[in-house]
Order: C-alpha cells, then structure tokens, then sequence
C-alpha cells in the first residue's frame, strides 16, 4: 500500500505556498484582486532518499523551510509591488538564509545561555541550569511571536497561515476544497512549523542536559551550535510521528502546547484569503496526479 503524502506549505504576502510530492505552487493575491500562480518544480534534494530517511530528513526539513520559504515570500512581495518580472538571484537567497540562520542561532540558543550564565553562580545542579535556560528560551520565543502578531502586515500573513491550515484539513478530511467547507476547519494544525519549533526547544532542553555543563563558555556555545542538526532530526520525527498517530489520548495530550502556540501565529482568515489556500493546493495535488512542472529557472 502506497504511503500518504501529506501536503502542507507557509503563508507569504498576500498568498501561501503548497508543498507537493513533486513541486511547490504559490498563489499571490495580486493588488488587482486577481491571483498569480508560480509552480517550481523541486530539486533531487527535497525530494530524494535523504529527504524520506528518519533524523536526516529533519535537517532537510529545515533548510527546505529556510531556502524555499525565503524564495517564495521574495516572490510573492514581487507580485504584491506588481513586480513580477523581477528576479531573485541564487546568491541573494542563500544570503538571507545565512542571515537568518545567524539571527535565529543567536536569539532562540545563544542569548538563553548568556542570560543563564548571569545566574549561573546560584545554581548548583546541571539540571537546573538546562531548565532554566530552557524556560528562557521558550519565552523569548513566545514572547517573539506575540511581538512579531503586533504589525498588521503580520496579522494578514497570520491569517494567511490559517488559510493555509485550515485547507489542508480539509483536504485530509477528504471533504471539496470549496470555501464554505474549507471554512469550518480549524486553524491549527499538528503539522505545523510553529509545533515543530516548539518541539525543538523542548527537546535542546534534553539534550543539552545529556551533555551536562562543561566550564568552558567556548565549550557550551559550540555544542549549542553543532547540536542543532542533531535537535531538529529528533523534533520531526517527534513531529511526523505525532501527526499519523493523532487519535492517541497521549499523543494528543502531547501535541496540546504546541497547537495552543499557533494561537499566536495563525488566525481567522476571510473567503479571499481561502481561495488563495484552496488555489494553491488543488494545483499542487494536480500536479502529483495529472503534470509534470516546469523545472525552476
């Protein structure tokens, strides 16, 4: 029996953006009202064995996040500023990834581990310091994206991002991908970036306890930095595994935080915004069934 393919993707400006077996296809409401469609078709590396092979895929997980998230949002500005035409280099992408991942190293791994170090002269167990960098941690996360749902342009990509969810349960409820039916689902989604991030917070707290409190501050940031890989392959298969097993009471009950957290992240979105959401997808699932995209360029 063939396995199921679960689709999902990310909100952008004015548009979200499906993932496929195949290909990536976003739609951009244009300033117009009318609505732009690009489909790419994706490289050996998001779709091949290491993409399909447990803690390695979570890696790919997320460069894919980073790499296509970030050429997609470039796109989808361009459309909303009807600049189309306008192309995004290579180098500019991976530039803005490195940034980002720089950005997000340093405020979501190293500042907790500096802030705990301030107290670290009143703790006296290892434990405890990974526990309370591990709380630090977890609220400048929250705290980061209450601050960030503040800006109204960030409302609209909120409320594009439960578009987003709200149509892929749909569509695994196997119910037609038309707005009234769309409408009734929820926003929240066990398969969500936000949940998969939160899984990796709550599982650096482990695994930085596992490695105990080395002297060195050199020492700490190191392994705070080479961990990652390692953090993120464990939290999708957490994640993955959570999402085919979700009639389990204990899985659900594990789930919970995270589904509570992308209160933050998504929100009610209106009938344009879920035809975006169902656009996007119905020409996703026609390709893996019907086409074959055009290679990017």
């Amino acid at each position: 029996m063939a396995k199921v393919f679960h689709y999902g993707g990310q909100a952008v400006v004015e548009g979200v953006m499906m993932r496929g077996q195949k290909s990536m296809v976003t739609a951009v409401r244009r300033p117009n009202g009318g609505l732009a469609m690009n489909t790419q078709l994706l490289g050996t590396i998001y779709t091949g064995w290491i993409r399909r092979t447990p803690l390695l895929r979570g890696i790919i997980v997320l460069l894919e996040s980073l790499v296509l998230g970030i050429k997609t949002l470039l796109y989808s500005a361009n459309v909303s500023l009807e600049e189309e035409d306008e192309k995004i280099s290579g180098s500019l992408v991976w530039l803005m990834v490195t940034v980002s991942l720089i950005l997000s190293i340093a405020l979501f791994f190293l500042a907790p581990l500096f802030i705990t170090k301030l107290i670290d002269p009143y703790i006296n167990s290892s434990i405890l310091f990974h526990l309370i960098e591990g709380c630090i941690r977890l609220f400048i996360f929250i705290l980061y994206l209450k601050l960030m749902g503040l800006a109204p342009d960030i409302k609209r990509l909120f409320a594009y991002h439960g578009a987003e969810h709200k149509t892929v349960n749909a569509y695994e409820n196997g119910v037609p991908l038309e707005v009234d039916a769309v409408k009734k689902y929820s926003t929240a989604h066990v398969r969500c970036g936000t949940s998969f991030m939160f899984s990796v917070l709550i599982i650096a707290i482990l695994v930085f306890a596992v490695i105990g409190r080395p002297e060195s501050i050199w020492l700490m940031i190191l392994f705070r930095i080479i961990l990652i890989p390692l953090i993120a392959g464990i939290g999708y298969e957490i994640t993955h595994f959570s999402g085919n097993h979700t009639n389990n009471i204990f899985i659900r009950t594990i789930l919970y935080p995270g589904l509570l957290l992308q209160k933050l992240t998504t929100s009610e979105p209106d009938d344009s915004q879920l035809e975006v959401a169902i656009s996007a997808l119905k020409k996703v699932v026609e390709i893996d069934h019907f086409e074959t995209p055009e290679p990017a360029s």
